[in-house]
Order: C-alpha cells, then structure tokens, then sequence
C-alpha cells in the first residue's frame, strides 16, 4: 500500500508515452522534475525560517526529502515514458 503513488506515476508515465506521439525528450523531463523539486524543498526550507530556529531544522529536513521524493518520481515516470514508447512501437 506504501508504493500506491509510485505505481500510478508509472502507470501515468507508461500511458503519456504511449498515447504521445513520437520519443520523449526525457533529459527535458528529468531537467523539469529536479527543477520542481529544487522549487518544493526552497519553500519548506522559507518556510521554516518563518517558523524560528526549531522549526528551520525541521522545514530543512522535509525541504531536502521531497526534493529526493520529487527527482524519485520523475525517474518513475521517465520509466514509464520509456515502457509506453516501447508499447507504441509495438502496436
């Protein structure tokens, strides 16, 4: 039940690649993925410096596990682009 969520972006991933046409770019996808999670994790960090000295540990740590959370999922998905193009040259 933990991985529900990495399933469905595969699963989402899997169905892009297959219903666009054509190759993905996916250094593009990983570039936008780390550029999200770079995005994510600067705002909990901002967050945590609003919330005092204890809470920027804390707004720190999250800050830097979604970030990986993010660059973890946008792998998932480049894997499911690549399953789906692979289905659609297939088909």
């Amino acid at each position: 039940m933990a991985y529900t969520f990495e399933i469905l972006i595969v699963i989402i991933g899997i169905i892009y690649g297959y219903i666009k046409p054509g190759k993905e770019d996916r250094s593009a996808l990983l570039k936008k993925g780390i550029v999200i999670g770079i995005i994510l994790g600067a705002i909990m960090v901002i967050l945590g410096l609003f919330g005092g000295r204890e809470i920027l540990l804390l707004g720190s740590l999250v800050g830097a596990a979604v970030f990986i959370e993010v660059i973890i999922l946008a792998v998932l998905f480049i894997i499911g682009t690549y399953i789906g193009d692979m289905l659609e040259h297939k088909s």
